[in-house]
């Protein structure tokens, strides 16, 4: 399966977060099942901040601004537009059995998803994501301050927490290339371009690979 793992937070800049969370008050939070579509909500048990919420406001802000730096995310997914971002708590025996992501939300289209996590991953135990590709699935125990990025188009699920909390970002984005095929076909052509340009340098054949690259883009991504 194709995905993406890049830091985007320091250790020490998810401790302030996590600080800051575990000061609020239980009420503040609210049921997660409220975000869920009518198939997923008996299946998701976890605790989210409204958008509403000035933490959540500021944090949700500071993630997109983080993702929007990176080339390599701009490569993968071509954003254009980061929507429906959730901060999350999962506690005991919480989790979100396998589902689907909505093709379109309110917000916008669900090309690729993405969760940022914001617990030191010894924290808890339990709580790994599992995305299950056509013949096998894929486990991943989330590294802290790390953005995992993914195609929305999988089944997937988040696995029942044992024990500890795990705080998390959550969030979707719009491509400007709807077909995940072509996405990574052009990341793959863009990538190796800029291999060849950092040991080689620039040359005539370069600058043609990248025109060819701009001109894709601009047939496709209308």
């Amino acid at each position: 399966m194709d995905s993406l793992q890049i830091e985007i937070f320091t250790a020490k800049e998810c401790e302030g977060i996590r600080q800051k969370l575990e000061h609020l008050e239980d009420g503040q939070w609210v049921d997660g099942k409220q975000t869920a579509g009518s198939h997923a909500k008996t299946i998701k048990k976890n605790r989210q901040l409204p958008p509403s919420d000035p933490l959540a406001t500021s944090i949700i802000a500071e993630v997109h601004n983080r993702l929007k730096k990176q080339m390599a995310i701009k490569s993968f997914c071509l954003p254009k537009k980061l929507h429906h971002t959730l901060i999350s708590k999962t506690t005991k025996d919480g989790g979100y059995g396998q589902h689907v992501d909505n093709a379109f939300m309110t917000t916008g289209r669900a090309d690729i998803s993405y969760t940022v996590s914001l617990s030191n991953e010894q924290a808890y135990e339990g709580g790994e994501l599992e995305i299950l590709d056509t013949t096998e699935t894929n486990t991943y125990k989330l590294k802290e301050g790390h953005v995992f990025i993914y195609p929305s188009c999988y089944l997937h699920s988040v696995r029942q927490v044992s024990a500890g909390t795990r705080y998390a970002c959550v969030g979707w984005i719009e491509s400007y290339m709807a077909s995940h095929e072509m996405r990574m076909n052009l990341f793959n052509l863009e990538s190796g371009a800029r291999y060849l340009l950092a040991e080689r340098g620039r040359s005539d054949a370069l600058d043609r690979i990248f025109l060819a690259h701009a001109n894709i883009l601009r047939t496709l991504g209308g």
